[in-house]
């Protein structure tokens, strides 16, 4: 399994995109909750504002469905490894990787106003002690070849 910063940045990830794709504000619940338990209130009112402007980033800019697990699943698919990388790649400071992960993710090369916003996350959720593993960008590096589907 994920350590926590990178099962929150995974989860967050899935509900949000979740929450636009379905309307559903349930979903957008269910990443409050993880969000509060894990640093408290406080400092998760702005990691929710930076992660739904990152998520919406990457809605809007991508040239191809994004796909997610279902909230309860507990393993996360290409589509999420991908968000989880980049947001690591962001707080460490390895352009090309999180690029890499952006261009893989999105479908396209238009990536940087997804990067912004991976970014913003990447230092909201470093300001609430939530660190990402250096070893966490590279996950992505193996993701970047076609989609393989496979089963939550």
């Amino acid at each position: 399994m994920f350590p926590a910063a990178e099962r929150l940045v995974g989860v967050g990830f899935r509900c949000w995109l979740q929450g636009f794709q379905t309307s559903d504000i349930g979903c957008w619940e269910v990443a409050w909750e993880e969000f509060s338990r894990a640093v408290g209130p406080r400092a998760a009112k702005p990691l929710m504002t930076e992660l739904a402007c990152w998520v919406r980033a990457v809605q809007d800019s991508a040239e191809r469905r994004i796909e997610v697990y279902p909230a309860q699943c507990r393993r996360f698919c290409r589509d999420e490894c991908l968000a989880i990388s980049m947001v690591a790649a962001c707080q460490h400071s390895t352009c090309p990787a999180f690029r890499a992960c952006a261009v893989a993710l999105l479908g396209c090369d238009e990536v940087e106003e997804a990067i912004e916003g991976a970014d913003n996350f990447a230092r909201c959720l470093r300001d609430a002690g939530q660190v990402l593993s250096p070893g966490t960008v590279f996950m992505g590096a193996g993701l970047v070849t076609p989609r393989a589907r496979s089963l939550c």
